[in-house]
């Protein structure tokens, strides 16, 4: 059975997302990053990084939400792509993973928690606008990322924007009809079977989702002197 280390993150929706797709059985093992269960020894012992979102399949530990999606889909054969689309593929899974994710955090970062730098904050709203330029643009001529099939790279880039989206907090005072092909894949991935489950997942867990004082501490332990 696949297990799966879990907070309500948009890298987590990604892996939820893939399971539910590719209809792998797993179980959710709930790790609160807003109180520190990511720094216990045992988590550690699965991720040394830290981060959600984490997979153990059978022994073998896997960390980083774009290398779970690349081993989902070998080890369900599906959502890989044709061969023709592979290289677009790879491409479009680290365009998720190097800039759509740290930029989009980074924004929500510094409009929501960090708020007294006008510049960092402009510098990341800017360059979350590019990221979506980019996505726009490259589905003006491919009903999908990869090409002309639903793969990972769809399932990597989707939450990012959902979870935006639905939160208010990058796409806020920003209009859906600038990216008018990035509206209408969303809209259509929005509609697949899999994505209403997915985003039930994990909804009973008592998670903390309060940015207090704890909660900075532990999840940015780097920015505070004195050890958590």
């Amino acid at each position: 059975m696949i297990k799966l280390y879990f907070h309500h993150t948009a890298n987590c929706l990604k892996v939820v997302l893939m399971l539910e797709e590719t209809g792998l059985p797993y179980e959710l093992v709930p790790i609160d990053i807003f109180v520190g269960h990511q720094h216990q020894p045992a988590y550690r012992a699965i991720n040394l990084n830290g981060k959600v979102p984490a997979l153990v399949d059978d022994g073998v530990s896997i960390a980083d939400s774009s290398a779970i999606l690349l081993y989902l889909s070998e080890k369900a054969g599906r959502f890989a792509g044709s061969a023709g689309e592979r290289g677009a593929l790879l491409s479009w899974l680290m365009f998720s993973a190097t800039g759509i994710g740290p930029f989009f955090g980074q924004a929500v970062h510094f409009t929501r928690i960090h708020k007294d730098s006008p510049y960092a904050t402009n510098r990341y709203l800017r360059e979350v606008d590019r990221h979506l330029a980019v996505l726009d643009a490259r589905l003006e001529h491919s009903p999908y990322l990869a090409g002309s099939s639903y793969s990972i790279a769809d399932i990597a880039a989707w939450p990012w924007i959902d979870w935006s989206d639905r939160n208010h907090l990058v796409l806020e005072e920003r209009t859906w009809a600038q990216w008018p092909r990035l509206r209408r894949w969303f809209e259509e991935v929005g509609a697949r079977p899999a994505v209403a489950r997915a985003r039930s997942v994990g909804k009973d867990l008592p998670l903390k989702s309060t940015w207090d004082e704890e909660a900075l501490r532990v999840l940015f332990p780097q920015n505070f002197p004195t050890p958590v």
